[in-house]
């Protein structure tokens, strides 16, 4: 029997909080070398990951001979002080099956949409970065039975959202569930039919948080090739631009359409004097 061994490849982004006394430059410059940092985790991607056969590693390293190549590897390995690394994993466990909350005055957008005779309203809250944290899920034509499941249910995918579960997560497990009501879709301009109210709430929120083109039933209006046209005559007024809308706007509402949903309004001048 063949042994395996997987190497998954993470990046994380975090960062560190000091609370200091005095603010000098000495204290800015041995910030690093400081152990009473607290470590906020702010992301977490999965980068790549590898599969290697051992046997055919083993049997690689009795063939050959030279095995120098690894040791400056290991020479040039970072050494990372034993202290930090135990707060590094402290700070992990703290972060780990902890809740983010919503933020009282939040981003979002309300999507309706008619699936048979059925309409659904989907109502989206969004973190300052832009990020799904909860949904609502109202319906018409209900019984209060149906109504109150759909309210928890979507109570409950707001909870894991912020506990960390991805919302890939949700939409693996979710989209092409087949219940009545199902069939065309009306209101929705991605959206042509589902199997389920489910499959369609999972479906418009993959694609506008997650960008998954592969389960919409028609093109986006604005595509990526109009947008890097845009960045390439104007990039760095226009970077700072969308830096500005993505601060303030919803990111589900717009997509990843800016250029289609907005209106430049820069060249306008407003009077501000008042009549005499």
């Amino acid at each position: 029997m063949a042994k395996y061994l997987v190497e998954t490849y993470y990046t994380c982004n975090f960062k560190v909080i000091h609370y200091l006394d005095n603010v000098n430059e000495k204290n800015l410059q041995n910030l690093e070398n400081r152990e009473d940092g607290k470590f906020e985790i702010l992301d977490v991607k999965l980068e790549n990951r590898k599969t290697k056969n051992l046997d055919k590693l083993e049997n690689n390293r009795a063939n050959t001979k030279d095995n120098t190549i690894a040791t400056p590897i290991l020479q040039n390995t970072l050494k990372i002080d034993p202290k930090v690394n135990e707060n590094i994993k402290n700070n992990l466990n703290e972060k780990l099956g902890k809740r983010f909350g919503m933020p009282d005055r939040r981003k979002g957008y309300i999507q309706k949409a008619t699936i048979g005779d059925h309409k659904v309203y989907l109502h989206t809250g969004e973190y300052e970065d832009g990020k799904i944290g909860e949904i609502f899920i109202d319906t018409s034509k209900e019984g209060e039975l149906v109504k109150a499941l759909m309210n928890n249910f979507a109570i409950a995918i707001s909870l894991g959202l912020q506990y960390g579960v991805p919302l890939d997560e949700f939409v693996n497990a979710y989209v092409e569930t087949k219940f009545e009501p199902s069939g065309k879709v009306h209101g929705n301009d991605r959206i042509l039919t589902a199997s389920s109210i489910l499959d369609y709430i999972f479906r418009e929120l993959a694609i506008s948080y997650l960008n998954r083109e592969d389960l919409a039933h028609t093109p986006s209006i604005g595509g990526s090739d109009k947008i890097d046209e845009l960045n390439s005559e104007n990039s760095e007024d226009q970077n700072q631009f969308l830096k500005l809308v993505k601060d303030i706007t919803s990111k589900g509402f717009v997509r990843s359409d800016y250029k289609t949903k907005l209106v430049d309004l820069s060249d306008i001048r407003i009077n501000l004097k008042g009549k005499k």
